[in-house]
């Protein structure tokens, strides 16, 4: 089916928000366990260890750390580089499913990063060196480097390591990945770590990708299906797809794909205060950002240092940001408007960072208080 074409139905920014935060889990909390909650939201970045704690603690009723930690510790979710090429946690039947499907992502990665330092290398031997090493005990990726470099002493140890990671699917084992761990992450690859293999499970496919993604994340262009995934040739995945999908056009006459029956609140729908994780998916999942963070605010989230900060959402959209600031004993979530907050809103706000301090504590009997800081507006 040919993608052009009138849209039957427009919608408008604020639809385009509810709808997203519909899908997100942040019009209201849910309940649901943390490996279903996982694979509804798509996976959750994960490049520090407690932003996806955070960001399940956004979207589900009474979430505790240790659901989070637990469910790491049982294999039932994993962390490891996916979508961008980049650390998410996935469920494990998702990794198993959509690591394979990744793989054009990492190689671009490999290339772009690696590429003059592994001149000379002999990749597939480098591979199986790699995989044999793997097989005898986790590493980490240090490990990986220095022992591939005495095969390859004219290479950098980081480059060897970054074929071995951009080549197979690698699991940073726990405790890496746990709230307020920072060591370096032992390796292990995905099918000796879930006692199962990728073709075992059998590969999804990129039609499926778009499917879930979607579920997730929209109504969506292609071009946001490819800021997310780091992939390629939606355009004729969805015209395979055809009537599978809904179209509509965006407030910028943009053609945007929908499953027919995902939800699409009304615009008037109250969307409450939320607190997002550093790096939130719901930032990063999209080629245009617009639906919930205005284009003038994107430098003082996105840092100059690859940082995407932690961000204070009101009425649906980006409108500050929070950090916390810890001393002995005491810790304060410290909000920062971009412009002055209605006074429900800046409530809101605060209510939710209390909460936010509550799960973020690091000692019973810690001491906490929330200051808004003054807008610069």
């Amino acid at each position: 089916m040919a993608l052009s074409g009138t849209a039957r139905e427009v919608l408008s920014l604020r639809a385009l928000n509810r709808a997203t935060l519909a899908r997100q889990m942040l019009l209201a909390r849910q309940r649901l366990p943390v490996a279903q909650a996982i694979e509804r939201l798509a996976g959750l970045q994960a490049q520090a260890p407690n932003p996806p704690y955070v960001g399940l603690w956004s979207r589900l009723e009474d979430f505790p750390r240790e659901a989070l930690t637990e469910a790491l510790r049982r294999r039932r979710v994993v962390r490891l580089s996916m979508m961008r090429a980049t650390l998410h946690l996935v469920s494990a039947r998702d990794a198993l499913a959509w690591r394979p499907l990744l793989d054009a992502a990492h190689q671009r990665g490999l290339l772009g990063n690696h590429k003059r330092a592994l001149e000379g290398v002999d990749r597939a031997q480098a591979l199986a060196m790699g995989r044999a090493l793997l097989d005898e005990r986790a590493r980490t990726s240090t490990e990986l480097g220095q022992a591939l470099l005495e095969r390859w002493p004219r290479s950098e140890p980081a480059s060897l390591a970054g074929l071995i990671r951009n080549n197979l699917p690698l699991v940073h084992l726990p405790p890496a990945g746990s709230w307020n761990s920072h060591q370096n992450a032992l390796l292990q690859r995905l099918g000796t770590w879930l006692g199962k293999e990728e073709e075992e499970q059998g590969a999804a496919t990129q039609d499926d990708l778009l499917l879930r993604y979607l579920a997730a994340f929209g109504p969506a262009t292609l071009a946001d299906a490819g800021a997310w995934s780091g992939l390629t040739g939606w355009k004729a995945v969805a015209e395979r797809l055809g009537t599978r999908l809904r179209r509509f056009e965006g407030p910028q006459g943009e053609m945007l794909f929908d499953l027919p029956r995902a939800p699409r609140p009304d615009e008037a729908t109250p969307a409450p205060p939320r607190l997002l994780a550093e790096w939130d998916n719901l930032l990063l999942a999209h080629d245009d950002r617009t639906r919930v963070l205005d284009e003038a605010h994107r430098p003082r989230v996105f840092t100059l240092n690859g940082i995407v900060r932690g961000t204070v959402l009101i009425d649906g959209f980006v409108a500050g940001t929070w950090k916390i600031e810890r001393a002995k004993g005491a810790a304060a979530a410290v909000l920062e408007p971009f412009a002055r907050w209605p006074s429900a809103g800046r409530e809101g706000a605060e209510q939710e960072a209390l909460r936010l301090l509550a799960f973020a504590a690091d000692a019973p009997g810690e001491r906490h208080a929330v200051r808004v800081a003054r807008s610069a507006a």
